[in-house]
């Protein structure tokens, strides 16, 4: 049995208070299958939250988890299953619009469960998981 633990610099890790290592990794990679932690609205490089608007937490929070599944093995269009977690329930119909225009070039969109819940962060509007194929090339 192979596990491989991903960490890519195109994707933001941060600790859990400060100075302090994430004890998690940002992907596992297990019998061709990507399973992602959840990944937020933070620059990669700053680790600060992009910004205060909605949509543009959503498009970096996106960006993110595919930063993650690429440096997997894996691709937008492999993703399988995402859970998205929104801080306000108002932000909803906002977020299907980001959702559909980050995944609408792909052959499918993934199948999804949406909550709304309070990310550990301060700021943060919303965090996303994935599972996600490894593509087979």
């Amino acid at each position: 049995m192979t596990i491989q633990s991903i960490s890519t610099q195109n994707a933001p890790t941060v600790g859990f208070s400060t100075g302090t290592k994430a004890p998690l990794s940002q992907a596992i990679v297990h019998n061709g299958t990507i399973y992602c932690s959840g990944t937020g609205p933070l620059d990669p490089a700053t680790r600060t939250i992009v910004s205060e608007d909605f949509e543009q937490q959503a498009e970096q929070t996106l960006k993110n988890l595919v930063s993650v599944v690429e440096a997997a093995g894996g691709s937008s269009a492999s993703i399988l299953k995402c859970n998205c977690y929104l801080r306000n329930v108002e932000d909803f119909p906002a977020f299907n619009a980001v959702y559909r225009r980050f995944f609408e070039s792909n052959p499918h969109f993934p199948a999804r469960t949406t909550l709304i819940a309070t990310p550990h962060r301060t700021g943060v509007l919303v965090e996303i998981e994935c599972i996600a194929a490894v593509v087979q090339e």
